[in-house]
């Protein structure tokens, strides 16, 4: 069995490997995370793909139950009929498949084949991982009815029942927010279950200010996937050889803001430490739908621009949004470290978790179905 595990991801984020494999001329079985309860490993929406040859793409719960997993994407390729599969503790055979985690998942495995072949793909449904492949912003909506599931496009036509309007009125919401997410969808009374699966371009972070502290932290949001844009208004410290990891524009940082393209999924980190660049500059910034405002400096600094930005005009009510001093108390002093205080209350705030420790806190570590669904954005 061979296996990729360096494409391990939802659905839509295996696209161009499940287009190639296609491609090539093979048939591909594909099992996708539709439920999480407890502390189950791995996130709604996670997928993980067989093809033919027995070759593996993705994985669906970091090894605890890819060995079932295995086992039902071959059964839906020998049968072409697809499956819904649950794995949890209380099941007689937990310890056997590995999900000795005290979560539970249930999976739905589908055959995926080209037009002509046995369960050709939609024509909608083909150009949503087309546009994922491109690294464009796609979605599908498994919607389920018991045993079956049925998928839609985010971009096919919503003409049809009321059901199928606003499911993909839904889909939609969620393509926008950039979230996968499980929920509830009342049509007319009815509420149909269904899970959304979405390919986001990445979110952006925008760091201000060229200094040793936006070093780390640009090479480290890289790292969990932000497209990162360094903005300092003096290019002897703002270059490319500097920092390699992002792009870096030589601007005065309010303009810059002013003009940029920014969404409810953008970080905001402000690291000049300068009021001449920082009090303009979060004028501009607490004013915009951004997912995250941070500002460094002292205690002494944040009273100050707070005075400042208030004696501007600013609406008392902007600053909740404002994280300043920036970051979580871990005790971080070097730029490296303070690069994972910042990164963690951005990861914190998005979630909207307390960055507590676990230790100290109660409940299920992941997320179950239903707090993913109360935390669509």
């Amino acid at each position: 069995m061979l296996s990729d595990r360096g494409s391990e991801g939802r659905m839509l984020e295996l696209a161009s490997a499940l287009l190639a494999s296609l491609a090539a001329g093979h048939r591909i079985a594909v099992a996708t995370v539709i439920g999480v309860d407890g502390s189950a490993p791995r996130a709604l929406g996670t997928s993980m793909a067989v093809d033919d040859e027995g070759r593996v793409i993705g994985s669906i719960s970091g090894g605890c139950v890819e060995g079932a997993v295995y086992e039902a994407c071959e059964r839906v390729l020998a049968s072409g009929e697809a499956e819904v599969c649950e794995f949890g503790f209380s099941d007689a055979d937990a310890f056997a498949v590995g999900l000795a985690c005290g979560g539970r998942l249930r999976v739905f495995v589908q055959e995926l084949g080209l037009p002509g072949a046995r369960n050709a793909l939609s024509g909608p449904v083909l150009d949503e991982l087309e546009r994922a492949a491109a690294g464009r912003a796609a979605g599908l909506a498994l919607v389920t009815a018991g045993e079956l599931v049925d998928v839609l496009a985010a971009h096919e036509d919503a003409d049809g029942t009321v059901v199928r309007a606003r499911v993909l009125a839904a889909l939609d919401a969620a393509v926008h927010a950039g979230r996968s997410v499980r929920r509830s969808v009342d049509c007319d009374g009815e509420a149909v279950d269904a899970v959304f699966l979405v390919s986001a371009p990445p979110p952006r972070m925008i760091i201000f200010g060229a200094v040793d502290f936006s070093v780390a932290l640009s090479n480290a949001a890289a790292l969990l996937g932000y497209r990162v844009t360094v903005c300092d208004a003096r290019p002897v410290f703002a270059t490319p050889e500097r920092f390699p990891s992002a792009e870096v524009v030589n601007q005065w940082p309010s303009d810059y803001l002013a003009q940029t393209a920014v969404d409810e999924r953008t970080a905001l980190c402000i690291l000049t430490h300068d009021d001449k660049f920082d009090i303009p500059l979060l004028e501009v910034a607490l004013a915009l739908p951004v997912a995250y405002v941070g500002a460094m400096g002292s205690r002494t600094t944040h009273e100050r621009r707070v005075r400042a930005l208030l004696e501007r005009g600013l609406d008392p009510a902007a600053l909740d949004s404002l994280h300043s001093p920036i970051g979580l108390d871990i005790g971080a002093s070097t730029p490296e470290e303070t690069a994972v205080s910042i990164l963690s209350e951005i990861l914190a705030v998005r979630t909207r978790r307390s960055g507590a420790s676990l230790r100290t806190t109660d409940g299920p570590i992941h997320r179950s179905s239903a707090m993913e669904a109360a935390n669509e954005l």
